[in-house]
């Protein structure tokens, strides 16, 4: 009698698959919508024609509003170094600046 052999998996990361899709109104037409449900994810898209503040705009990306935040600082808006570990240290400068503005006004308001 011979024993069976384990399955095999793909090794790495297992994929996660997301709950929804959140996107714009550019990608609101039925060939994404189709390609998002063979997937079995529910789409939720912007319709066209709608106004703006429809109910989709209401969730914001943290990492746009984190990108927002550093392009405050000018060093950073442009980039002016060549080398990589600079920019890497203004950028690590630049959250520490961020972070120091939201602990402090955390601490007022407590």
């Amino acid at each position: 009698m011979s024993v069976p052999r384990p399955v095999q998996r793909r090794r790495g990361r297992p994929l996660r698959r997301p709950k929804y899709l959140y996107a714009a109104r550019g990608y609101d037409h039925e060939v994404y919508r189709d390609k998002v449900h063979r997937f079995q994810i529910p789409p939720h898209l912007a319709r066209r024609g709608t106004g703006h503040g429809s109910g989709l705009g209401m969730y914001r990306w943290v990492v746009e509003g984190a990108i927002a935040l550093l392009h405050w600082s000018r060093r950073l808006r442009i980039r002016w170094e060549i080398r990589d570990d600079i920019h890497h240290a203004f950028v690590t400068l630049g959250r520490i600046v961020i972070c120091w503005r939201r602990l402090r006004t955390a601490l007022c308001r407590a």
